[in-house]
């Protein structure tokens, strides 16, 4: 179940937080995993708002470390846009570089400013796909067998031993 609730402003609050949230306290109590989403800016295109930053805060979680913070960008009938997490996590990881106002990627210049170093990784989706892997690699989402192109044989005999294994008891 998914609640969407709005804040309200406590009166005369001088420390802590002075937002709060409606409906009492069995809300804030009995909920698994808390969101605190916010707008933190808009993406033009020109004059045109194309999309919004948002910023998502956990505020509780009982099931994952709590209190973390992620921004990303939603745009206007895609979502949330998958080519600036690459261009963000390129560059946190040191994959893609920026100098000024440029990102380049093995040399390569691919955009002056992050919505053109966007639409360049929409446009080759070749390149976006060999920032993604090495994004992967780099985080530890990608197994050193994945990697190596590891025998395809060696799966299939591990699968025969354990279903064998299973069938004699």
């Amino acid at each position: 179940v998914i609640f969407i609730n709005q804040i309200r402003m406590k009166i005369g609050v001088m420390f802590g937080n002075p937002e709060t949230t409606t409906g009492g306290h069995a809300l804030k109590f009995y909920s698994s995993v808390r969101l605190d989403i916010r707008r933190i800016g808009a993406i033009k295109d020109k004059d045109v708002v194309v999309g919004n930053q948002a910023r998502v805060k956990v505020v509780k979680n009982k099931m994952a470390p709590p209190f973390r913070v992620v921004e990303f960008d939603i745009t206007y009938g895609e979502g949330i846009s998958k080519t600036g997490e690459l261009l963000d996590l390129g560059v946190q990881a040191s994959i893609v570089d920026k100098a000024g106002a440029w990102f380049s990627y093995d040399g390569q210049r691919i955009g002056q400013g992050r919505e053109n170093a966007k639409t360049f990784l929409k446009e080759n989706p070749e390149i976006a796909a060999q920032i993604e892997h090495r994004v992967r690699e780099n985080a530890g989402l990608v197994s050193a067998a994945m990697l190596e192109g590891g025998p395809e044989g060696e799966g299939a005999t591990d699968s025969g031993a354990v279903s064998e294994g299973a069938a004699s008891s």
